[in-house]
């Protein structure tokens, strides 16, 4: 096997600090005495000074892990690490000692050996292994390699934590063949600093300047909270110049622990749409998760398979997958069972129509918090399929919410979208229907049913951006129904990760809102995906208005009008107020007409009762759609 320095065995160095114990207290009485003294009158007390050592500090050092740890990649944690070990074995020698000299074991000690033993043990225990680091980092930062093969000039821009473990990545692994030449940041403080012996050389304003005078090969924007701003102007002088440009992964995509800035990936969509990171009560979802039998309806979905990965990192009892498509449902159980190995992970084929089949199931499993995703969400889909919206979106959840009741489920959350608001699609009204439920079970029965509520999320199977891409890669044109269409974006990881927060702080009855910013022109997204992609909208890619249909809107809505918006413990999630007039015998009288009609096949009926059920619904006025339509 080819020897590696990171193949280090422990067990070696378990075998040096059995060699450096001696060596240091020999070292530390020759220091502390002259040396024909230290064989006549001390010999006794270094004796058992040295045993003691031998049996004291191999121990502390194992009980602290010094023989557990990949020395290669010691950091600053490790070295405190092991001045915390060698203090606490010094002072136990030290006690040891001291009690042996005090009950006249041995009659001639020189106390201060144990404060030079101390510090010759600190620097031999700690140098040892940092020899590791500095030959490991020494291997990475060799020059012969990099003049032997045709690397590429790597320019990053930000010169904090993410750019320093880029360099470092870059650093440590040569047959990447991107060779960091500098940092861009505009932090006053960080110009002309050096990290990990690469230079900070401007401030991202001077970027036109540095491409060419530096002969940059690649752009890594190593900015995970950047804004949209900044990397829609990187990414346009990139493109500019012709060179490739990259970003690492964003603080939801880091959120599980299987992505890291090694893996650098091509700039997406999404990072033009980026928002101040959120950050996440670890204590409050830890609480709801940890230790629990959750169970994800819709688990093979887009929202639905990313919330069993960022609920899997929250270390549950066990996970269920419950999901109609066994291909979908397979691919995020293998990918789940890859990632989390030693999570017991339960795949459930079953149609949240099929009640006797949901009954059995919670028989089974007993969960003790279930996400409802479950739903047919494709507008123009759901136009021409009315009856399956019904018996999906409202008789599916009517299922799953008895027997989550029957079963006394301990937490429900179901995921909403902004179409339940002013409803003028089938689908968005069956939604709404659905939240209606929720939110009078939790009523009735005092329970932390809840739900949450968002926008579009970027890149979901049938998306606009999935879309827009095949439309580009056919060459075009794309097309957008209004150029002043707006609708709320998000990315999917974001989503979810914010939906656990919401879900933790369900007390009952409460709707969620997620904040999503500004709404964003739809045909904004359009132009900036054509960009990205090394065109040029209007030149090589036309955009064609294809006019808006009757009961579209041009901005959706997150919130009722007059309802009152609450903030929350969170900042980026909001709860709404007000009072659901939908309920009691009303409520179940028009769900079972609902399922009744869709049984039948009986689409005006429906769409009649949709419109009379909820308020400003506005189900009937809108005609049937092309299948084809960009779904928003």
């Amino acid at each position: 096997m080819k020897f590696s320095l990171k193949n280090i065995r422990n067990r070696h160095i378990l075998i040096a600090d059995l060699a450096i114990i001696p060596v240091s207290i020999l070292i530390s009485y020759v220091l502390r005495l002259e040396l024909i003294e230290v064989f006549i009158n001390y010999y006794p007390s270094m004796l058992w000074m040295l045993g003691l050592a031998l049996l004291v500090k191999p121990l502390v050092y194992y009980a602290f892990g010094l023989y557990r740890r990949m020395w290669a990649y010691a950091s600053i944690q490790e070295l405190k690490i092991i001045a915390l070990a060698v203090t606490l074995a010094s002072i136990v020698l030290s006690a040891v000692m001291l009690l042996l000299f005090g009950n006249r074991i041995f009659y001639a000690f020189p106390r201060s050996v144990l404060v030079i033993d101390w510090i010759f043990s600190l620097i031999m225990v700690g140098g040892q292994r940092f020899a590791f680091r500095i030959l490991s980092e020494g291997r990475g930062l060799s020059i012969l390699p990099r003049i032997s093969r045709l690397t590429k000039k790597a320019l990053i821009i930000g010169a904090g934590d993410a750019g320093a473990m880029v360099v470092k990545e870059l650093q440590r692994n040569p047959q990447l063949n991107l060779e960091p030449i500098g940092f861009l940041d505009d932090d006053k403080q960080k110009q002309k600093q050096i990290i990990h012996g690469i230079p900070v050389i401007g401030t991202i304003q001077e970027l036109p300047r540095i491409i060419p005078f530096r002969r940059v090969d690649e752009v890594i924007i190593a900015l995970p909270s950047a804004t949209g701003g900044i990397v829609r102007r990187v990414s346009e002088l990139c493109r500019k110049h012709h060179i490739s440009f990259r970003t690492i992964p964003g603080l939801y995509e880091l959120l599980g622990g299987m992505v890291n800035v090694s893996r650098l990936r091509e700039v997406d969509i999404s990072d033009l749409l980026r928002r101040q990171p959120a950050k996440i009560n670890d204590e409050l979802v830890g609480s709801i998760l940890e230790g629990m039998k959750v169970l994800v309806t819709g688990a093979g979905g887009s929202i639905g398979s990313e919330l069993c990965r960022q609920i899997a990192h929250w270390n549950p009892v066990e996970l269920i997958l419950l999901g109609h498509g066994e291909n979908a449902i397979f691919d995020v159980y293998l990918d789940l069972k890859e990632r989390f190995p030693e999570l017991h992970i339960k795949p459930v084929i079953a149609d949240v129509r099929n009640k006797d089949r949901i009954l059995k199931e919670f028989e089974r499993i007993h969960p003790d918090v279930v996400f409802h995703t479950a739903a047919h969400k494709h507008v123009p889909l759901m136009e021409n399929n009315v009856e399956e919206c019904v018996l999906n979106n409202i008789w599916g959840t009517q299922n799953v919410l008895e027997v989550s009741l029957k079963y006394k489920v301990g937490r429900f959350v179901l995921i909403s979208t902004d179409k339940a608001i002013r409803p003028a699609s089938v689908m968005g009204a069956t939604k709404c229907i659905a939240e209606i439920l929720v939110l009078n079970a939790a009523k009735r029965t005092k329970k932390p049913f809840s739900v949450v509520r968002f926008g579009n999320v970027l890149g979901s199977r049938g998306s606009v951006v999935p879309r827009f891409k095949r439309q580009i890669a056919h060459g075009g044109p794309i097309t957008v129904t209004h150029p002043d269409m707006k609708r709320y974006f998000m990315t999917i990881p974001e989503a979810v990760y914010l939906v656990l927060q919401s879900a933790s702080m369900g007390k009952g009855g409460e709707t969620f809102i997620l904040n999503m910013g500004e709404q964003v022109r739809v045909v904004d997204l359009a132009e900036d995906l054509i960009r990205l992609s090394g065109l040029e909208p209007g030149k090589d890619i036309e955009i064609v208005f294809t006019g808006m249909r009757e009961g579209e809107k041009l901005s959706e809505d997150l919130w009722n009008d007059g309802r009152q918006l609450k903030k929350t413990s969170h900042p980026d999630v909001f709860c709404e107020g007000g009072q659901v007039k939908l309920s009691g015998e009303k409520l179940k009288d028009t769900v079972a007409n609902l399922i009744e009609f869709a049984r039948e096949g009986k689409v005006k009926e429906i769409l009649m009762c949709l419109d009379k059920a909820i308020p400003d619904s506005s189900v009937r006025s809108s005609p049937k759609t092309e299948i084809s339509a960009i779904d928003l």
